[in-house]
């Protein structure tokens, strides 16, 4: 009896710890609860239904989601949303780490560009694209102004009034507010490349090309491959860029997801097939999400 009693006292003080542990983590799991669960299950529950504004509606099973797959602005939406996602990611990864490479060179003031990179990502979304809107206007706009004095254009280009010219400046604007999330985070993975591997490379004969493709490139492959995953996800739910400069148009042509899902169940007032459209990101995301943490998981 004797002999077991420290192994008794050490296993109840293991299982106090736990449960301690469990309690002060708990409050954070009830608030995510809150702001993520209860919402999730609420779309759930308004998708299936034909809810307007102010009414709860009655249960509709898939009605919703057929009347989407039927909808020729949901069906241009989705094509939307995977040009936009796919070429605002591929910009962003070259750009930004071409800068991150230029970044990571030895100049003077080097520190001052570094910091001046961060600017578009730290500045409210909201009152950058404001500052976008200013520059794409077709009569005033400096744009177009810069462009006729270089001799590129001789007439105004309706960057936001035509359909094709509209999803190219969104996506340029998008490019251009997340590549410093790209160079800050590669220039963290550069800083960690051994100098000596680079030496090695040149006693070798190794261009700086090759020195990329076989010394940078796969030693910066994690965080690269977990910043465009982490972007992916923040770019496909985009909502503020699109919905300040083209509000979805001209005629429907520039909706994403969120812009669209705002347009028909806040503006338009029908929250059930509102919540739908959202749903229908639901897959991607979930299957983007999965992929990091795997991505993360094989790296600890």
């Amino acid at each position: 009896m004797e002999a077991s009693q420290p192994v008794s006292s050490s296993h109840m003080r293991r299982i106090r710890e736990q449960a301690s542990g469990y309690f002060f983590i708990a409050p954070a799991f009830i608030w995510l609860g809150i702001i993520i669960l209860i919402p999730f299950l609420l779309s759930i529950y308004l998708s299936v239904t034909n809810s307007m504004a102010g009414n709860w509606g009655s249960y509709v099973g898939l009605e919703n989601f057929f009347h989407l797959l039927g909808s020729q602005i949901f069906r241009r939406t989705v094509q939307n949303s995977f040009l936009f996602t796919i070429a605002s990611i591929g910009l962003k990864t070259v750009l930004g780490v071409l800068l991150a490479l230029l970044l990571n060179q030895k100049f003077k003031g080097r520190n001052f560009f570094r910091g001046a990179i961060l600017l578009p990502w730290i500045a409210p979304a909201s009152l950058i694209t404001l500052a976008w809107l200013w520059i794409f206007n077709p009569v005033y706009g400096i744009l177009n102004q810069c462009l006729k004095g270089l001799g590129l254009i001789t007439s105004d280009v309706p960057w936001l009034g035509s359909s094709t010219w509209a999803l190219f400046s969104v996506i340029m604007v998008n490019t251009w507010r997340g590549i410093p999330f790209f160079v800050i985070n590669i220039l963290a993975g550069l800083s960690s490349v051994p100098q000596e591997l680079y030496e090695a490379a040149k006693v070798d004969g190794a261009g700086a090309l090759k020195q990329f493709f076989h010394v940078t490139l796969p030693l910066i492959e994690p965080i690269l491959l977990i910043v465009v995953l982490f972007s992916t996800i923040m770019t496909f739910s985009d909502f503020q860029i699109v919905y300040i400069l083209t509000n979805g148009g001209p005629i429907n042509s520039t909706h994403l997801f969120a812009t669209l899902a705002y347009q028909t169940g806040m503006t338009g007032g029908n929250t059930g097939v509102g919540a739908a459209i959202l749903l229908f990101m639901f897959p991607f995301l979930a299957l983007l999400i999965y992929l990091q943490l795997r991505i993360r998981g094989r790296e600890v």
